[in-house]
């Protein structure tokens, strides 16, 4: 079940002596993640640059879908932008709650696919009440006709303070972030009208009010007073780090 829609995936209820697993961490792996699965090791088509392990952790090549471990080997499990690929995400998802109890998943939500469509994607997704439903783009005739992805993940990121603020103030926009324990509810393919409506219907007030996140004024206040405050704290690491 969902018991959490972190910011991002370094805002995770991992605890000090968890023992976790990642799925799929292809170039950018998380750092607390003690194993690193990937089922590619030399074809970047399903990723953005080459391969990459961090030197704390362990790397198996195996299909996430047929992981080499036992159940409940790891406390946690991390998967982040790859369920969207997978030829069979109740298979895939499986063996991430057989080998763990919590997790965290994250993928390009419906918002995010149509500003930057990917080819390799097979799926899209949303996060509708709790549950992850998803469907194939072929079935649904997704078919963006125009591919905004450079400017919304990478020239609005790195040149626009108020689109930084956006990122961390309404993360839902570009990203669906699920954290679970025990299962994840999943719902693939469903013929069901209540669905299909938030991926096929234009989206107008009902369907905004359902998936964005709603403050007070204050809320508001908050929220963006927070996101300067990290993106400073951002700023100043990566500066540091460039000295080093």
């Amino acid at each position: 079940m969902k018991i959490n829609q972190p910011k991002s995936r370094y805002q995770l209820s991992i605890k000090k002596n968890d023992r976790v697993l990642e799925v799929g961490g292809g170039h950018n792996p998380h750092p607390r993640s003690n194993v690193v699965v990937d089922k590619f090791t030399d074809d970047n088509t399903h990723r953005a640059a080459n391969l990459k392990v961090l030197a704390n952790q362990q790397f198996y090549q195996a299909d996430g879908e047929d992981l080499p471990f036992k159940n409940n080997e790891f406390d946690y499990v991390i998967c982040c932008h790859v369920l969207e690929h997978v030829p069979h995400p109740e298979k895939f998802l499986s063996e991430q709650t057989r080998v763990a109890g919590r997790g965290y998943i994250e993928t390009p939500s419906l918002l995010g696919c149509y500003l930057a469509p990917k080819k390799s994607h097979q799926w899209v997704l949303l996060d509708i009440d709790d549950k992850i439903v998803m469907y194939d783009k072929k079935l649904i005739g997704f078919d963006p006709p125009l591919d905004l992805g450079h400017l919304f993940l990478r020239y609005l990121p790195s040149h626009s303070m108020g689109f930084k603020i956006l990122q961390r103030t309404h993360p839902e926009i570009m990203t669906m972030n699920y954290e679970w324990k025990d299962n994840v509810e999943l719902i693939v393919n469903s013929p069901d009208d209540y669905y299909l409506k938030f991926f096929k219907e234009p989206w107008g007030k009902e369907f905004c009010d359902k998936f964005i996140t709603h403050r007070s004024l204050s809320g508001e206040a908050k929220a963006t007073l927070s996101a300067l405050s990290d993106i400073m704290r951002s700023v100043f690491r990566s500066k540091v780090w460039k000295k080093k």
